[in-house]
């Protein structure tokens, strides 16, 4: 039998319809079984968790079949409460399935603390310069010591307390500068 002849033949052509629908059988089996394993059509919004504390955000979450997971805490906040969320992913209002995990940025209690460095005998200049990047608030009024040198720092004050070198203060923290000037006779020393 030739090549032809079997093509145009019934039992080729019976087979083709027999595959042909076995074909569109597996499809719309595979197609049912899908709807129902990954939850097709099913939609739950994620609701904005900003400023939440953690507590409230396992019981809204646990409501919605969804799970959190803490991947960070970001740099301090002011304006957002200790401990709170500061960010999400995904985003609210983006619609997931249940049991998603909502990954979530806290906001730490205060602000990290920074080791006040030895600034004694710099000049005002060079000491606001590097106060100011390593995080620290310059108070726009020293407070002038008598001293030799003008503007030269004789020391910091956090607080009305003064400072000593390896010290460590909160971020942000305005430090006022403790300067000469210039009319002494003397180095400045400090007085216990």
């Amino acid at each position: 039998m030739s090549l032809i002849k079997f093509i145009k033949s019934k039992t080729f052509l019976k087979q083709l319809v027999i595959a042909f629908v076995g074909l569109v059988v597996f499809i719309f089996v595979v197609m049912k079984w899908l709807n129902i394993s990954t939850n097709h059509n099913q939609k739950i919004e994620v609701p904005n968790l900003e400023k939440m504390s953690l507590s409230e955000v396992e019981t809204t979450l646990k409501e919605l079949d969804l799970r959190l997971f803490v991947i960070d805490s970001a740099s301090y906040n002011p304006d957002y409460p200790a401990k709170s969320v500061i960010d999400q992913d995904p985003e609210p209002g983006n619609f997931v399935k249940e049991n998603r995990k909502i990954y979530l940025t806290l906001n730490p209690s205060g602000y990290r603390k920074i080791e006040v460095p030895n600034v004694f005998g710099k000049t005002k200049r060079q000491v606001t310069s590097h106060l100011s990047s390593i995080g620290f608030k310059i108070n726009s009024e020293p407070v002038y010591v008598s001293d030799i040198a003008k503007d030269v720092v004789r020391g910091l004050i956090f607080k009305g307390k003064t400072l000593k070198a390896g010290e460590k203060i909160p971020k942000n923290s305005i430090i006022t500068l403790k300067l000469g000037d210039g009319e002494g006779t003397d180095r400045y020393t400090e007085k216990n």
